[in-house]
């Protein structure tokens, strides 16, 4: 007897250099289905194998080596095409429109609330 492998876990790529945060994100995608790669700096998520098979990606605005909009750039120059949030603790117009002009679906205020990094992860 033989059962059906369960259907595969959506996959995200978080990158938040605060390993309160980072941790917290994790765990909460984890208990909504989703299987999390976590890394604290912009290098090692871009060093991950893994990477550019991500359905989604969750990244911090400001990271010690650099900032989401270029990750989602560098990630993009790969080849990768999923759906992408920026999360920041400093939002502006002008980060808005550069993280939309990007290819970020959302740009989310932190503290995040969490409807609403799941309803921008499902939209």
């Amino acid at each position: 007897m033989t059962s059906a492998l369960p259907a595969e876990r959506p996959s995200v790529l978080l990158v938040e250099d605060d390993d309160g945060v980072r941790r917290s994100t994790q765990l909460l995608l984890h208990g909504h289905g989703y299987h999390v790669r976590a890394h604290s700096v912009a290098a090692a998520s871009l060093a991950d194998p893994t990477a550019l098979a991500a359905t989604y990606l969750v990244a911090d605005y400001c990271l010690p080596d650099g900032d989401g909009i270029q990750l989602l750039r560098d990630l993009q120059a790969r080849g990768w095409t999923g759906r992408a949030v920026l999360m920041t603790g400093y939002p502006s117009p002008g980060l808005s429109a550069e993280a939309a002009a990007t290819g970020y679906a959302a740009l989310l205020e932190k503290p995040l609330r969490t409807y609403e990094l799941l309803d921008a992860l499902d939209a």
